[in-house]
């Protein structure tokens, strides 16, 4: 199993918005970035990842689990762009702040930190393990 994070501004799409779309998921669509695209196409059906609040927010609020593998995304004009589809598995006990994870040094080098703006991103086993752990996860 691979671990991911997955932003989004919780005026465009929320941890209560995913969560209420059950079992059933919703697709991840709308990206528009290369890097988060290859991301997002090398996810498998059960891998996990972290729901973040980005925007004033910041923080990491809920796990998602993909519950269906990279197909093109129909809101991309271009035909160039796919999504994922997700479904949310469970909220963090304590959302984790961002401000938390930097000053983290076991996760000095996690990609939130070093290219924060990338939308889809991919989590290191053992930061996944901390990141739960800093959420009241064991």
């Amino acid at each position: 199993m691979a671990y991911w994070l997955f932003k989004s501004e919780p005026e465009t799409w929320s941890w209560d918005q995913q969560k209420k779309k059950g079992d059933k998921g919703e697709p991840w669509s709308g990206v528009r970035n290369h890097q988060a695209a290859n991301n997002m196409k090398a996810m498998a059906v059960g891998d996990r990842g972290f729901f973040y609040h980005s925007g004033a927010e910041r923080s990491v609020v809920g796990i998602v689990e993909v519950i269906g593998g990279y197909r093109p995304d129909p809101t991309d004009e271009s035909g160039r762009f796919g999504l994922v589809l997700v479904k949310a598995v469970r909220d963090l006990p304590k959302p984790v702040m961002l401000a938390e994870i930097k000053a983290t040094a076991k996760l000095k080098d996690m990609t939130l930190v070093r290219a924060s703006r990338l939308s889809v991103q991919p989590v290191k086993p053992e930061e996944w393990k901390l990141v739960c752990a800093m959420a009241g996860l064991r």
